[in-house]
């Protein structure tokens, strides 16, 4: 399995960018998917998660970002967007997707995907 992130870029304060972050491979169930980000000299911190339950998709977010940022899943292109709107100049990092997939040769194992930058100037 690999994941392969893209959407990011250069956007003004305000604005917004769809981050996705597509699975490929065979014979896999996903888990779970998640954001992440890493700005210059900070630690990764997880901005989004979305977890598959018997019940329906559970997800969170970074208080820094709820109510601006919503991640979903696109079963059938076995892809997880976060659609970030209102973008503010502290939202500038590396974004990175992962993913928490389950394959019958391997079990149940992260994934990452590679960075994206999304710079946001003021």
């Amino acid at each position: 399995v690999q994941l392969q992130a893209s959407g990011g870029g250069l956007v003004q304060a305000g604005g917004s960018l769809r981050l996705s972050c597509a699975a490929s491979g065979s014979s896999f169930i996903f888990n779970s998917g998640a954001w992440y980000r890493q700005a210059p000299g900070e630690q990764r911190e997880l901005v989004a998660r979305i977890l598959r339950t018997a019940s329906g998709d559970r997800i969170n977010y970074s208080p820094s970002v709820k109510d601006r940022f919503t991640i979903s899943r696109d079963n059938a292109k076995n892809t997880v967007h976060l659609q970030m709107n209102n973008l503010k100049p502290e939202d500038t990092a590396v974004y990175y997707c992962s993913a928490n997939i389950y394959t019958p040769t391997r079990g149940s194992v992260d994934y990452w995907g590679q960075g994206t930058q999304v710079t946001v100037s003021s």
